[in-house]
């Protein structure tokens, strides 16, 4: 359920450039100066302000704020791997936990670019904890994805999979899927605008019903040492009666949030 710049961090490692200190020239009788190369590792931060945390087009936070931060390693090679924590309150708003407030995402994968063609890759594994205590009898809410995703110029395709039993509460649940469409368009001047489809398949025995499709348009803007600004609206086609909470909160209905980022 993570929202941070991995994509950017892992995009860069196919970029970066040879780096030479600039040095004052040497007479001829002297060694040639010798070129210094970056370094293969790659590390970056992200945190974020959010008005709420939407995941997959559903508040997890009640329409609450949040704040969200994570790390990113990434090698020259394509391998990665990072972290990424959230507050949430879904799992004390349906009942399904007695506490619980923290989500904490650790993903690795790899990511390239296919020949000369311009397309990209990424295959990867995420999973989901989330620390608490929860009522007797409830699954608990932990999962496990394996993904990939192709992409070329402003438009990307993903698919997410289950490999754990359960999936986000659900029983018997492995082999669900996540497949998303993503679109993302610079306008210049650190605009782009943001469009996304998405449809999440449950699998398991009277799960079926709880499947739904998600969209989101949105816009951001970026500037010069890594703060990143915007706001977008998602909704989804889930029945209000399969997706109110305990409290009465209809966590699928149209939203609109805003956030504030900075990368480091």
């Amino acid at each position: 359920m993570r929202n941070s710049l991995l994509s950017i961090a892992v995009l860069s490692v196919f970029t970066l450039p040879t780096i030479s200190f600039a040095e004052e020239a040497a007479p001829a009788a002297e060694a040639p100066t010798v070129a210094a190369t970056a370094s293969p590792h790659t590390f970056a931060y992200n945190v974020g302000l959010y008005s709420q945390y939407i995941f997959r087009g559903l508040t997890q936070t009640r329409e609450d704020p949040a704040i969200q931060g994570g790390v990113d390693y990434t090698h020259a090679s394509g391998f990665y791997a990072g972290a990424w924590a959230s507050n949430i309150s879904w799992l004390t708003d349906g009942d399904y936990y007695k506490s619980s407030s923290l989500e904490l995402d650790l993903y690795g994968g790899y990511a390239n670019t296919i020949g000369e063609t311009g397309i990209g890759y990424n295959v990867g594994l995420l999973q989901y904890i989330y620390p608490g205590r929860k009522f007797s009898g409830t699954k608990k809410a932990e999962t496990t994805e394996i993904y990939g995703s192709l992409s070329y110029g402003w438009l990307s395709g993903k698919v997410s999979a289950v490999v754990s039993d359960g999936a986000f509460g659900f029983d018997n649940a492995d082999g669900s899927t996540y497949t998303e469409l993503n679109l993302a368009v610079p306008f210049g001047s650190g605009f782009s605008g943001v469009a996304h489809v998405g449809y999440q398949d449950f699998t398991g025995k009277g799960n079926s019903q709880f499947d739904y499709a998600d969209w989101k348009l949105g816009v951001t803007k970026s500037w010069d040492g890594g703060v990143n600004l915007g706001a977008y609206y998602t909704d989804t086609d889930g029945k209000k009666s399969d997706f109110t909470d305990a409290s009465g909160q209809n966590i699928a209905k149209e939203q609109f949030t805003v956030f504030v980022q900075k990368t480091f």
